[in-house]
């Protein structure tokens, strides 16, 4: 149980970060003196970073176990935000971005590997809430620190404290992570996990990367481009829409925590077709676009659907690949994640230009419904592998 409440936290310590760029970012702009857009340069080092180690991940774990991978993740994350705070070289603060990736990237893929292993669909389902709750408590810890102290730094000052002394926690616990009992009862499995390689040639494992490819970038997708849909193109109030586009991300959050107490009852696959089915609904009700009702009830719709999908998709990875192939597996549909929600919504932001930000419902519908169908062709290839 001790294990499980420390990934808990990591996911929280994981989503930390997230939350706090969005508010120190005009700060880190005036201090390096910055245009707009170079927001660009830390998302693209700190998703190749986050990649490469998702990417790698299965191996890492065989060569150095989940225990010291996470605290070595952990300690490369601690150090890159206290980096971010102490330095006053913009291309140092971008090198210990990609650093950070490198960490986050570990961390996600390795925690969730250990759950999908030796726990529950419920605890899978709550250990991505936790994360909901990090990426949610970022903005207030950054908030409080800038105006205590005036200065951006701060925030990225207590959170890089609070990672380094998880990463000291999973240091002291790294042999709590060999020979791992669930219910009493010690995992006795002795088949050898595939190489990275093997892993990559077989159908399912490019199948489930390309799902996690197509999930993310709905997910995020629509969480980016709500508040422009309904300003700019449906004449809603700045500060509702603010609202609508809060209420997406918290409809989110309780979906996550609902399903978790549902997962035990319902079976992954059932979740999965059940929840993209009602995303697709509540992508319907905005396409209507017969009012500010009706949008506000498709938005949240989608936000308390597609929660579940992704821990769903996590825990049934070795239905889809086998058990040897599952560390890597998930390492890779990690990356492809990370991969996902770069391309996917940018796009969007791509037609959006040619074609009017009303073109953007539709082209959620299509990657949805198109990971639908990648779902359904995996669900039927695992039926008849059993």
């Amino acid at each position: 149980m001790g294990l499980i409440i420390i990934s808990f936290v990591a996911f929280i310590s994981l989503g930390l970060p997230d939350g706090l760029l969005g508010v120190a970012w005009p700060g880190i702009r005036d201090y390096f003196d910055l245009p707009v857009d170079a927001l660009g340069i830390i998302l693209i080092c700190g998703t190749g970073g986050y990649m490469l180690s998702s990417f790698l991940s299965g191996m890492l774990m065989r060569r150095l176990g989940i225990g010291k991978l996470l605290s070595l993740s952990c300690a490369a994350t601690a150090s890159s935000l206290f980096v971010y705070a102490i330095t006053s070289d913009w291309w140092i603060f971008v090198i210990f971005v990609a650093i950070s990736g490198l960490g986050a990237g570990a961390i996600d893929a390795g925690i969730n590997t250990f759950v999908a292993k030796y726990h529950s669909s419920r605890m899978m389902q709550w250990l991505h809430a936790s994360f909901g709750v990090g990426i949610t408590s970022g903005p207030v810890i950054m908030t409080l620190g800038i105006s205590l102290t005036s200065r951006w730094q701060s925030g990225y000052l207590v959170v890089s404290l609070a990672i380094a002394i998880l990463a000291a926690v999973f240091f002291v616990t790294k042999s709590m992570w060999i020979g791992i009992t669930v219910n009493g009862t010690e995992d006795h499995h002795t088949e050898t996990d595939a190489t990275l390689f093997e892993t990559l040639k077989i159908i399912p494992a490019q199948l489930s990367m390309l799902l996690f490819f197509l999930y993310t970038g709905v997910e995020l997708g629509l969480g980016l481009w709500t508040y422009s849909l309904l300003t700019e193109s449906r004449g809603v109030a700045p500060e509702v829409a603010g609202f609508i586009t809060g209420s997406y991300w918290g409809m989110f959050t309780i979906g996550r925590i609902i399903a978790g107490l549902y997962a035990s009852r319902i079976a992954d696959r059932k979740l999965i077709y059940l929840s993209v089915s009602l995303a697709l609904l509540g992508i319907g009700l905005l396409l209507t676009n017969s009012g500010q009702l009706t949008s506000i009830l498709g938005i949240g719709l989608v936000g308390f659907a597609i929660a579940p999908i992704f821990p769903g998709l996590v825990s049934n990875t070795t239905s889809r690949v086998g058990r040897v192939h599952q560390a890597n597996t998930i390492g890779l549909q990690i990356a492809a994640a990370g991969f996902g929600v770069t391309i996917v919504p940018s796009l969007a932001g791509v037609l959006a230009r040619h074609y009017g930000l009303e073109v953007i419902p539709f082209y959620l519908l299509s990657v949805l419904s198109l990971m639908l169908l990648v779902f359904v062709y995996l669900d039927l290839l695992s039926e008849k592998s059993a």
